[in-house]
């Protein structure tokens, strides 16, 4: 025997609450009840009020006098000591890849080499830095190449005890000296960057 459909209004079929049933209230008002101690610990930066520093007051005597002048040889020691202080120190990893040796990044990719069954057609092209630097690239244990200069990369990757290899922070080093700054970004970031014009 086919259900069939009860036409007498229930439960069910009252539109909207009825018998003490809440709903959702969707206003912008937060309605979870917060502690009177944690509303009044809560700062709002835009309603708290800042006194600005008083100027400072000048006498009529200092206006009235001649300025002093002071030697110049101070003037441009103060300069050197804020332009010492303002260059950040190199790290080992730093000092150390400035101190490697083109033969020595070329060691490196030969080693890589060594371990295909077949030499990589496609690279043919490219110069040895390119070559290491795709490679690194495409090494997923360093984190993700998309979105994220190469030397940020290096960089996180040495924080985190990846153990990134030095040479590519070499190069990296190598062509930012040179004034290259398009070595920064990841190959296949270029290529998914790329506007398609037709």
């Amino acid at each position: 025997m086919p259900t069939t459909r009860r036409s007498t209004g229930g439960a069910r079929a009252r539109p909207g609450p009825t018998k003490g049933q809440s709903t959702i209230s969707f206003s912008n008002r937060v309605t979870k009840p917060v502690p009177k101690d944690v509303k009044n610990s809560i700062i709002v930066p835009s309603l708290q009020k800042v006194d600005a520093p008083a100027p400072e007051e000048l006498d009529v005597d200092d206006v009235t006098a001649e300025p002093e002048v002071e030697e110049q040889p101070s003037q441009e020691e103060d300069d050197v000591e804020e332009v010492v202080a303002a260059v950040p120190e190199k790290t080992d990893a730093e000092i150390k890849a400035e101190k490697m040796s083109d033969a020595q990044i070329g060691k490196y990719w030969r080693s890589i080499e060594a371990e295909r069954k077949a030499p990589r057609v496609h690279q043919e092209g490219l110069s040895l830095n390119e070559k290491v630097l795709r490679y690194f690239d495409v090494s997923s244990q360093y984190g993700p190449c998309i979105g994220t200069p190469r030397m940020k990369r290096w960089q996180r990757a040495e924080r985190l005890g990846l153990s990134p290899p030095i040479e590519v922070l070499a190069i990296l080093l190598k062509e930012e000296n040179k004034g290259n700054n398009n070595i920064e970004t990841a190959q296949i970031d270029k290529i998914l960057n790329s506007v398609v014009v037709a």
